[in-house]
Order: structure tokens, then sequence, then C-alpha cells
């Protein structure tokens, strides 16, 4: 088993989300993972700065706006705000990273990896839940 999926096991069994990039447009990733994390039990908080709740869910701004360190945080967001919320993941000592298909670049895994941080990347949670 390789690293890549040796983490995303890892993830998988962990309880606490954040996903980075939520939104309340339904047709959108950032809304499908988050729900469908909930809908799998998961514990699931929302970043986006852009809303102050989604579906009645308190909706943060940051990742130290949060009332619990996750364990893990999604993205969904653009690679240059990605890189932004490794250097805050870091500094709370978030230790796993999902970067959706398109949300990361080269620049940005090098820096997660310096880090020590345990990622993956090229790969959907939504499929991920569903095998």
């Amino acid at each position: 088993m390789d690293i890549i999926e040796k983490n995303k096991q890892e993830m998988m069994e962990k309880k606490v989300w954040a996903v980075l990039g939520v939104t309340q447009n339904k047709e959108k990733y950032g809304y499908k993972i988050w729900k469908k994390l909930k809908d799998n039990g998961y514990e699931v908080y929302a970043i986006n700065p852009k809303y102050e709740e989604i579906e009645g869910e308190k909706c943060y701004d940051s990742l130290k706006d949060l009332p619990v360190k996750p364990e893990v945080v999604d993205f969904v967001v653009p690679p240059a705000i990605s890189s932004k919320y490794v250097d805050e993941a870091n500094e709370l000592g978030i230790e796993y990273l999902w970067f959706q298909p398109g949300t990361v670049d080269g620049e940005t895994i090098d820096k997660s990896e310096e880090l020590g941080m345990k990622i993956v990347f090229h790969d959907c949670v939504l499929v991920a839940l569903d095998e």
C-alpha cells in the first residue's frame, strides 16, 4: 500500500473534519462533500468567509475560528487559497490534509510534505465514502 492510500485510510477513520470552501450551492462539490460527510456520521465544520451559515449550521471564516481542532481538513478551494490554509493548519497542529482534484499545485504539495503533514490529493472524498 502506498503512502497516499495509507493516509486516505487513516483519514476516513477520523471523525472530525473541516471543509474549506463550503457553499450553499447544492450543485457544487463544496456543498456535496460537506453534506456527504455529515450524512455518513462525521462531525463536519464548514469554512467559507462568504457565508454566516449553511443549512442552519454556523459557517466559519477560518480554521482558527473553529470551536474544536479538526482531525482532517478537506480542501475545495483554488490552489492559491489552499497554500495559505496549509500554513494555518500547520500552526494549529492539524496533521491530515485532503486536497480535492484541482485544489492543489506542486508547490503546495511540497510545502505540506516538508511540514510533515499527511496528505491525499487527486482523489475525491465523495468517491472514498462510496468505497
